[in-house]
């Protein structure tokens, strides 16, 4: 059940007592709003990020396709409250039939759809005028992005497309502002905390939504999240652990499964040219038994991985999440290339078979069942509100500006990863051990065991797989009370008596930020034509970016290979705006981004098979961080461009046309133009063309195939 915030309590009953007192609160009511219907549709045919329901799921969405379907009822409604207050509503009862899922189709609290968009109370005490309750505020005015209007958040289930009053997410608060001296204004703000609304990051992962960034269906996509990548590799780890118990590695039976692979790395297997097993019974091999040539090691890695080891093994991938690059049912459509990876499994080539293990547990029966995970919203509490300072102002020359702080809660919510307990949901310490050389299989080769007495640091993880087996660390996973996860303890050798599974949390939470900015713009004339000049700029203390860390990654530590840590960002747009042609507004902007806490530590590894691979060190980029583009890399300065014409038309100026061009230094551009025109005073008609390209690794690029056409059609009423 829904808990309102004590925020939204006080506020409520701050709006409703006046009414209580005052006989004429329902007097003088004016109501009117419109009716609307938008239908848009899809201009290509393609898949879209987070479409596919597995690995070869090739359906897509045909050119022609409707989008959305959306019908409105917006309701304004302005009353008194006595003679020295008023109050107003807005009512939005809208609804998408098309919409992807039960979370986009009609009403949901604290997005675009809610119902209740507004409700507030004006009034004034003292030299203050107080506006109390739900509302929008806005501090910036960039064209196309948000970077000082950040007291409200923003839902991005349309990306950028919405106009910005639409796409803002009014929340509660306290708005009090007074006027000083001759030309300034001092405004205070306290607020609830509400983050914005990103499709894809929630625990569904809203598969088929057409925007969905790449980097949010890293977390949460079905085919390359690691919310489901994660539980299929420690399924398959099962199937493996039955097959080493079963001799299928060694020819002898083998009573502690993967725990004595310590010195055999998943590229060391994916790379050995032909793998030779032993087709042992169930009851496993008896020494008797022939070799048999099963395949390269990869094609056999897929094999298990995909099928499992027998009819109906239910730790089968089944080929629905991204583990191998698979292009195709057929042997030879499958591939290996960690130096270039793609897949799961090529990202971590260095990640011992005896990790593989610790990700495992053994069921009553005796069959192996893998590490689940779990998605978990820890949003701050609604009584920690946030907290805003403003003040404009104008010199004798015409320059204004202005200058805020913003005390709150990132709207972008952060999601970090962490093992934990199946059963008691106790958080557990990962610890990176060296293999312990315990003796020979029975071909000759050392048999290495974890040794958990010899751990190593992040740092200390270093890459000499050629020369020291033993040393390329296996992950275990401990509790407090000092016992180890896995199907096989490594401390005995034997079946675990631990028989809780571990499980890798993802938790979606936010964390404080500082936000100082200023504004200012001054308008002249240039040779006839008014121009205005305009900046904007912004530095966030405390937002949190997402570190890559591909050498742990590449030894199967996937928490701490994925992180979320501290930066500073500062921004800023630089704009100009002309009025040529009696009546067209040109506009452009310059705008830069830059992440004053870049990570880029460049490194490269080599493999047990002598691969070598990058294993650095950096900033993902949040937006197109994804496992098959290498887990793209972040910009340290990053710039925009844009261009915008506004322009009326038609007999006594009753449409407008608009156009935006926005280009992202990578190659990412999106497009959007949208006309408007009256054709009475109660009916109005409009048509929209977004149009995404470039770079596909790129925030706007990603996009290509949701570039859409729309057309609406409004009745105002009164």
């Amino acid at each position: 059940m829904y808990r309102r915030s004590t925020l939204y309590m006080a506020m409520a009953a701050a709006i409703a007592l006046p009414a209580t007192a005052s006989a004429g609160f329902f007097e003088d009511i004016e109501i009117n709003g419109f009716l609307k219907n938008e239908t848009s549709v899809f201009l290509n045919d393609g898949q879209m990020t987070g479409e596919a329901e597995s690995m070869l799921d090739n359906s897509h969405h045909n050119a022609g396709d409707v989008m959305k379907f959306e019908n409105s009822a917006r309701f304004f409604i302005n009353g008194l409250i006595g003679e020295e207050a008023s109050w107003h509503m807005d009512l939005n009862i809208v609804c998408d039939s098309k919409g992807i899922n039960s979370n986009y189709t009609c009403h949901e609290s604290y997005t675009q759809n809610d119902w209740l968009r507004e409700l507030y109370a004006d009034f004034a005490v003292s030299e203050w005028n107080i506006r109390l309750g739900k509302q929008q505020v806005v501090w910036g005015t960039a064209d196309g992005i948000k970077l000082l209007d950040i007291i409200n958040p923003t839902d991005y289930r349309e990306m950028a497309q919405n106009a910005m009053e639409d796409s803002r997410i009014p929340i509660w608060m306290l708005n009090a502002e007074r006027n000083i001296g001759d030309s300034g204004n001092i405004q205070f703000i306290v607020s609830e905390n509400r983050k914005n609304a990103i499709p894809g990051l929630n625990r569904d992962g809203d598969s088929g939504h057409p925007f969905i960034m790449k980097g949010v269906d890293s977390i949460t996509g079905g085919v390359n999240g690691f919310l489901n990548v994660t539980p299929a590799l420690a399924s398959v780890a099962g199937s493996f652990n039955g097959a080493a118990m079963g001799g299928m590695f060694t020819g002898n039976l083998n009573m502690s499964g993967l725990l004595p692979f310590a010195g055999m790395t998943v590229d060391g297997f994916a790379s050995t040219p032909v793998i030779y097993g032993f087709p042992c019974p169930q009851t496993g091999c008896d020494g008797t038994q022939t070799p048999v040539a099963f395949g390269p090691g990869y094609i056999v890695l897929n094999n298990i991985a995909q099928n499992g080891l027998y009819q109906g093994d239910p730790n089968a991938n089944n080929n629905v999440t991204n583990l191998l690059n698979v292009n195709g049912p057929q042997v030879t459509q499958i591939s290996w290339n960690p130096s270039n990876p793609v897949s799961a499994f090529e990202y971590m080539p260095n990640a011992t078979f005896a990790t593989f293990n610790t990700f495992t547990s053994m069921n009553a029966d005796g069959s192996f069942s893998g590490a689940t995970t779990s998605y978990k919203v820890d949003d701050p509490s609604a009584a920690e509100p946030n907290a805003g300072l403003r003040y404009r102002g104008s010199l004798d020359n015409g320059l204004n500006f202005g200058v805020n702080y913003f005390y709150h809660y990132s709207a972008n919510p952060e999601v970090n990863m962490s093992w934990h307990d199946q059963v008691t949901g106790e958080k557990l310490t990962v610890l990176r051990v060296k293999g312990t050389q315990v003796g020979t299989d029975a071909n000759g080769n050392p048999v290495f065991l974890p040794n958990p007495g010899d751990t190593l640091e992040a740092d200390q993880v270093g890459n000499n797989a050629m020369t020291d087996l033993g040393a390329m660390p296996t992950i275990l996973l401990m509790n407090g009370a000092g016992q180890f996860y896995g199907a096989f303890d490594p401390t005995t050798g034997m079946p675990n008596a631990n028989q809780n599974g571990a499980s890798m949390r993802m938790t979606e939470t936010r964390s404080r930020v500082h936000s100082i900015g200023g504004s200012l713009d001054y308008g002249t004339q240039l040779g006839g034509l008014p121009v205005v000049f305009r900046a904007e700029l912004l530095y966030d203390k405390d937002e949190k970016q997402p570190v890559v860390d591909k050498r742990l990654l590449g030894i199967g530590d996937l928490t701490n290979a994925l992180t979320m840590e501290d930066m500073d960002k500062f921004s800023y747009v630089l704009g100009v705006d002309v009025t040529i042609l009696t009546n067209m507004m040109v506009s452009a902007q310059f705008i830069q981004q830059n992440n004053l806490d870049f990570i880029d530590d460049s490194r490269t590894c080599t493999t047990q098979a002598g691969n070598v691979f990058d294993c650095s060190r950096y900033t993902g980029d949040f937006s197109t961080l994804h496992l098959t583009n290498g887990l793209n890399k972040g910009w340290e300065n990053k710039e925009f461009y844009s261009l915008f014409f506004s322009k009326p038309f038609g007999e006594s100026q009753l449409g407008r046309w608009n156009n935006i061009t926005m280009v992202e230094e990578g190659g990412g551009f999106w497009n959007r133009f949208d006309i408007e025109y009256s054709f009475t005073d109660e009916l109005i008609g409009s048509a929209e063309l977004n149009l995404y390209w470039g770079d596909e690794d790129t925030t706007f690029g990603q996009f290509k195939d949701s570039s859409n056409a729309q057309i609406g059609v409004k009745y105002i009423w009164e």
